[in-house]
């Protein structure tokens, strides 16, 4: 599909919500993409990406933006408490604050540095047992515990169980946020972006639609 036709579905999305145009980020998920492909998507001027592993991230990006640039680089996959120190300096925004331990490390992080990237705490909407996040249960609990260690929370993240509607899940997250005085949601990936944004979306998560297939091969 390409980078100009998912951000061109974005804002027929915005318009049908009566939403402003801009209102939504793109975060073109980059990971385990071939490097020629995420470059194309450089070179067509997009500027804010994700990547899932720290790791990979910290192999690609510094070459990168050497070259093109400052990314707006966001990880939105599961985080290590043992790779945070590399995440804080790497990453402009954390997406799967997800347990107390995680939430502390960066609060340490965040003292030592004097600055600390934009955080969503992800929720398990769908209470998956293999899945990370904070039940919704225990959402608020966890928010204040965070604000308690001086942290600013952006926002919430939800992945919603694959095989079944989202907008359920998009709706509770959005009443979570509204619930506790957040304005951030990050929901919504390359097959139900447009009704993410309907529910309330400020950043969208689209990887395949804009890049292609993966091979973890």
């Amino acid at each position: 599909m390409g980078l100009s036709d998912i951000a061109s579905k974005i804002r027929a999305a915005e318009q049908a919500a009566g939403r402003a145009a801009g209102s939504v980020t793109l975060i073109a998920v980059s990971k385990v993409q071939p490097l020629d492909r995420v470059v194309a998507v450089l070179e067509q001027g997009h500027r804010v990406f994700g990547e899932n592993y720290v790791q990979e991230a910290a192999g690609k990006w510094p070459d990168l933006q050497a070259r093109f640039g400052k990314v707006d680089l966001h990880m939105i996959g599961p985080l290590q408490t043992n790779k945070a120190k590399v995440a804080v300096d790497l990453f402009d925004a954390i997406h799967s604050v997800d347990r107390p331990s995680l939430a502390e490390k960066l609060a340490r992080l965040a003292q030592d540095r004097g600055r600390c990237p934009q955080l969503f705490i992800q929720v398990n909407t769908g209470e998956e047992a293999q899945k990370a996040g904070v039940l919704p249960a225990e959402l608020d609990a966890f928010l204040a515990a965070c604000r308690g260690m001086d942290l600013t929370v952006a926002g919430l993240m939800c992945i919603p169980p694959e095989g079944e509607d989202s907008t359920p899940h998009f709706t509770a997250l959005a009443g979570m946020a509204a619930r506790n005085g957040l304005t951030g949601l990050s929901m919504g990936m390359s097959g139900d972006f447009e009704a993410a944004i309907a529910a309330g979306a400020t950043h969208v998560r689209v990887g395949s639609a804009i890049f292609g297939a993966r091979s973890y091969a």
